[in-house]
């Protein structure tokens, strides 16, 4: 069964407002896997959001630990592309782009320099808005839902291509439900 690697961004937003528990139902039974970089972002971060603890408590996210060659040579073949002066940035997206393309994983991540390294690379991805609707399709969640998840997304200063109340707008202006 193919996993889920998540990026720092959207684990952080769906467990700062609350939303973790339907993401774990969002997922199903496949599997959730953060790279160490993301594990080492969360952390930092913990000390100004003490809410991010819940992430390592879950016990449906694994943390990978690769240190395995294949997965090395990506991850810095992609820290090359993404990160710029300052060494901590982006660090994240490198370990998941590394471990998509390694293990064959799906890549849960939303910013736009990763997504066109992935699409480049053919690495499988989605993001947060993807997951969204499959689960909308997949009667896993509803619409209300899903609005609801977007709002609390939007007010926790998370970038959505809508504003508050035009989740259903949206999808289905972009037939992706």
């Amino acid at each position: 069964m193919s996993g889920y690697v998540f990026d720092t961004g959207p684990l952080r937003h769906f467990c700062l407002s609350g939303w973790l528990g339907a993401l774990k139902f969002v997922v199903g039974d496949a599997p959730v896997f953060i790279p160490e970089s993301v594990e080492q972002e969360l952390l930092l971060q913990r000390g100004r959001d003490p809410g991010l603890s819940q992430i390592f408590k879950a016990d449906w996210i694994d943390v990978d630990r690769s240190d395995d060659l294949a997965f090395l040579k990506l991850f810095a073949r992609y820290e090359q592309r993404l990160v710029g002066k300052n060494p901590q940035k982006n660090r994240g997206e490198c370990g998941v782009l590394a471990l998509g393309k390694a293990r064959g994983w799906t890549v849960v991540i939303d910013d736009g320099a990763p997504r066109r390294i992935a699409a480049e690379e053919k690495i499988e991805k989605t993001g947060t808005l993807g997951l969204l609707c499959k689960a909308v399709r997949e009667e896993r969640l509803t619409v209300e839902m899903v609005e609801s998840l977007t709002d609390d997304l939007l007010a926790g200063e998370y970038y959505l291509p809508f504003g508050p109340g035009e989740f259903w707008a949206w999808a289905k202006e972009q037939g992706v439900i």
